[in-house]
This record gives C-alpha cells, sequence and structure tokens, in this order.
C-alpha cells in the first residue's frame, strides 16, 4: 500500500536560538489558537524504531498535555511520580525543557485538591496545556489551581481555581482564558449526575485572568460544557470571538443546550442559538463568517451575525466513503449506520480552510465536510500501526464480524509507566481510541493534518486534496511500541520540529 512507508534518516533540531522563535507553539491550540501553523513540519518517522527523532525524554510518570514551545523551550506537565500501581492522582510536576536537546531546565510542583482518575481518556490533572506569552509562562493542575511562572520558574502568581481535566486554555488581549469549573469531581474521580439543575452559581464557565497579575477580568454568563475544545477565532470585521456551547453527558447544568457567540474583548454573550439533545463536546469554527459544527447526524452552519442556522447536510445520508478491501481502497456512496447519541468521536474535529475534519464514532473513518459545497466524504483508516525491529510493520483494520469498534482486537495499551507501574484509573483507556474517548485534537503544520489517536498511531493526510482518498495519506506514524504509546495530547510544532508527549516520554521529531 502506498504512502506508508516510513523513511529512516536521522537528524538534529536546528539548535540556534534564534531559529527556534521563528515558529513557536505558545499554548495548546497554537500560535492564534485554532492548532494550526503555515510552516512545515517532519511528517514520516517511528518512535519504536527510533527513525528520524531528535530526541526522546524518559519521564517519571503519566501526563497528558500537549507540548508548548516557546523561545527555545518546551513546557509541559505529568503527574507526581507514584511509589505503587495507582488510579487516582491529584499533584502534578510541571517542566521546562530545552526545545534543541530535551535538557531538563527546571520543574516545579503543583499540590491538587480533588483527585481524577489517572490517564483517562477523557483527561486527568495534567491535561490542560500550558499557556505562555513569552514573558511568563500559566500551568494548570485540572485538580485544583492555576499557577503563573517567570520564564526562570519562579513564582508570580496563583489562584485557588478549578479547571475541567480536558480543558484547552489560551492567551487573548493579555488574558488568559480558561474554562472554570465550580463543582468538583467524586472522591472517586468521577463527574457525577447529580448537578444537573443546578442554579447558574455552579455553572462551568469562560473566565479570564489578567496574566501579569492573575486578577479576574471577566467570566461569562452563558454557561460552556467541560468537554468543549475552546477555540479563538477572528471575525471579518476583526472582533475576537470564541464559541461555547452547552450540552453531553454526565448531566451537565448549563442550559440551554446549543451554543453562544462571545465577545473575548469582554466575554459578553452575543447570542445564544437552543439545539435540543446537542452534545457540545467539539471544536467549533469559523469560515467567511460562518461557524460550522456535528449535531446529531447533521453538520451545521450558522451566520455569526445572528445565530440563524444557514446550512443543513447529512453526515450519513449518501456519502462518500473510500474503504480498504484487499489491499486496495474503492470508494462509493453509502448510507452509514446512524448513531443514537453521537456521530463524531469527542474532541476529534478541527475545521480547515473549508474542510471540517472528524473521526466517526463508530467506525475507524476519518471524515470531512466541504462547508461551501455540502460534500461529506469518508476515508477508512486502520485502527493501529504496530512496529518492532526485524519484523513487517502491522497495520490492524476493522473486523466487521465483530462490529462494535471497542471490541476490536488490537494491542491494548498496558498504561504502565516508564517505571513498570500500572498508573491508569479508567478501563477504556486501554482502547483503540476510537469509539468513547476525548480525543486529542487534530493539529495542521503546512499543507498536512496530523490526526493523533489515543494508541500512539498518528495519520498525516494533505488536507486540502481535492478528492478525499488514499492519495490524500501522506505517512502513518507511531509514537512508540504499540501498547506503549499512549498519549492523549496533539502534536505540536516549531522549527520543522513535531513535538509529542505520551505517558512514558516527550519526544521531538526531527525534520
Amino acid at each position: 500500500m502506498k504512502h506508508f512507508c516510513i523513511f529512516s534518516c536521522v537528524c538534529i533540531c536546528v539548535t540556534i536560538a534564534n531559529s527556534l522563535f521563528a515558529d513557536d507553539w505558545p499554548q495548546g491550540s497554537g500560535p492564534r489558537g485554532h492548532f494550526q501553523t503555515e510552516e512545515t513540519s517532519a511528517t514520516s518517522w517511528s518512535v519504536a524504531l527510533n527513525q528520524n527523532i531528535a530526541w526522546k525524554l524518559k519521564l517519571p510518570e503519566t501526563g497528558q498535555s500537549t507540548p508548548v514551545v516557546s523561545k527555545g523551550r518546551v513546557y509541559f506537565t505529568t503527574m507526581k511520580p507514584v511509589t505503587a500501581d495507582a488510579k487516582l492522582g491529584k499533584d502534578i510536576s510541571v517542566w521546562c525543557c530545552d526545545a534543541a536537546s530535551g535538557a531538563v531546565l527546571w520543574k516545579k510542583e503543583m499540590v491538587g485538591k480533588h483527585p481524577l482518575k489517572l490517564s483517562g481518556c477523557f483527561g486527568d490533572s495534567t491535561g490542560p496545556p500550558a499557556v505562555t506569552d513569552g514573558k511568563r509562562v500559566v500551568f494548570i493542575n485540572a485538580s485544583s489551581g492555576i499557577t503563573c511562572f517567570s520564564l526562570d520558574g519562579d513564582l508570580i502568581w496563583h489562584q485557588d481555581f478549578l479547571s475541567v481535566g480536558r480543558g484547552i486554555p489560551f492567551h487573548s488581549n493579555g488574558n488568559l482564558i480558561f474554562t472554570r469549573q465550580i463543582y468538583p469531581p467524586e472522591d472517586d474521580g468521577r463527574f457525577p449526575h447529580k448537578y444537573a439543575e443546578s442554579p447558574k452559581e455552579m455553572w462551568t464557565q469562560l473566565q479570564a485572568l489578567n496574566m501579569k497579575t492573575g486578577e479576574i477580568e471577566w467570566t461569562t454568563d452563558c454557561g460552556i460544557n467541560m468537554g468543549v475544545s475552546v477555540t479563538p477565532q477572528r471575525l471579518s470585521d476583526g472582533r475576537d470571538v470564541v464559541v461555547t456551547g452547552r450540552g453531553g453527558g454526565h448531566g451537565p447544568p448549563e442550559k440551554p443546550n446549543g451554543i453562544s457567540l462571545v465577545d473575548l474583548a469582554n466575554g459578553a454573550t452575543l447570542w445564544t442559538l437552543p439545539l435540543k439533545n446537542f452534545n457540545a463536546t467539539m471544536s467549533f469554527g469559523i469560515y467567511k463568517d460562518q461557524i460550522h459544527l456535528f449535531h446529531g447526524t447533521n453538520h451545521i452552519s450558522v451566520d455569526t451575525a445572528d445565530g440563524k442556522i444557514v446550512k443543513q447536510v447529512s453526515l450519513v445520508g449518501s456519502v462518500s466513503v473510500c474503504r480498504w478491501q484487499s489491499g486496495n481502497s474503492r470508494c462509493s456512496l453509502e448510507n452509514l449506520k446512524k448513531s443514537k447519541t453521537r456521530n463524531i468521536t469527542q474532541g476529534s474535529n478541527l475545521l480547515v480552510g473549508k474542510w471540517n475534519y472528524f473521526r466517526n464514532y463508530q467506525f475507524p473513518l476519518i471524515g470531512r465536510v466541504n462547508v461551501e459545497t455540502g460534500l461529506v466524504e469518508y476515508l477508512e483508516m486502520p485502527i493501529q500501526l504496530s512496529k518492532a525491529s526485524g519484523q513487517e510493520d502491522k497495520l490492524l483494520w476493522f473486523d466487521p464480524k465483530q462490529k462494535k469498534i471497542e471490541t476490536q482486537t488490537i494491542v491494548p495499551n498496558d498504561m504502565t509507566n516508564s517505571r513498570g507501574f500500572v498508573v491508569f484509573g479508567d478501563k477504556r483507556s486501554k482502547g483503540s481510541g476510537w469509539g468513547h474517548v476525548a480525543a486529542p485534537s487534530p493539529t495542521v503544520s503546512g499543507k498536512n493534518l496530523y490526526v493523533p489517536v489515543m494508541n500512539g498511531t498518528v495519520y498525516v493526510l494533505e488536507w486540502n486534496k481535492d478528492t478525499f482518498d488514499d492519495n490524500s495519506i501522506v505517512a502513518i506514524n507511531d509514537l512508540g511500541q504499540a501498547g506503549q504509546a499512549y498519549t492523549r495530547g496533539s502534536l505540536s510544532f516549531s522549527n520543522g520540529c513535531v513535538f509529542a508527549h505520551t505517558l512514558r516520554e516527550l519526544i521531538c521529531i526531527g525534520k
């Protein structure tokens, strides 16, 4: 099968400091908060075989944050090391490393209050990535607490605020914007359903803190679901806005289900669109002043001026699907099976140009919607890539006889840290990363879309191809040996290098 080969030249990231500043990734969602950079980066590698790897840093404990790269430094988080097998955790370590070599420059501890499931497939205490404005860096412990450090690791300020484990904080107008949660998890790390009818004081909201002082600048009033991948956007009139969504599992109290447009200058709600039975666990992109989102079996486009629906297309009826048959990809029109609850994997979508990419919830299909024409296309992908020295590469494909994506035979994530301890509290974390999980967001470098999956497989696709078929596939890569490469962080980019964070390692992939 073409395009699946991986070249093996090993190279080193450029070490000249100024060149590392050229295209920083200063927050989990990238330079402008939409998970994209115009710079090109490495596309083919194998961590399992040490091919095209600049450096690797062995980590003492599990962690989930997307690596943040700024001014030649990488910022990320791990859990406090355990001394035995563990299911829960609340204390984290925050790290600053040299981007050219992986050398540790400094490390600090952040104590938590409310335990969360370790290595949870929907996030844990280390989930929120760092944010830096080039003068200071902010870390969030989702088990309670936000701390700002100088670039040398000196404490600047701390706020004892609770955030969400899959939140994506970002920088805007001198403020740190994060998803603030009021009600804590239970002692077992779960979020119960008992808050469904709670008053507005208990709602989860976006909140802005002054990056210099940590003081509250504003708090939204419309509410937001804990699973929204918050993505700042700019309208054609120059206003910076963000879309918040409400609706999802575990009885969230925020009402009504649907979306709101929020002004990032002051947190004011510009309008609200109610959507019955809406599940908000996605990112909301804006293209030509229209918001594009997924609702049930449909893709919807909404006018940013007034919040009215202007277009709606089916994700399941008479759509183009390219499937693998006897080693070849064949495309045809199909009617896909409908899901009663979700038709995209949570958090898996990203609007890139006119294409809204996503992963199907029930099958290993990457889909995309042309938001201009309404064309819906799917491409079947292998569930997992397995590579080992001296052995042929193994691409594990969906077996229709096993029906459900959750029951597919794969190499399961063993969920052990680099020191051999089992560190997870949710059995679903052992799965493939398809189905009922919160996926890391795809990211874009140049003309390529990088789609990481929880099992450590990474699909690289040329996102602007006119036809979505096997010719769109640039490479399929691994972040380690199958079963040992669990990840929930997105990939980030700087100076042609790709940065990844797995349960066991921080990785710099060279160009």
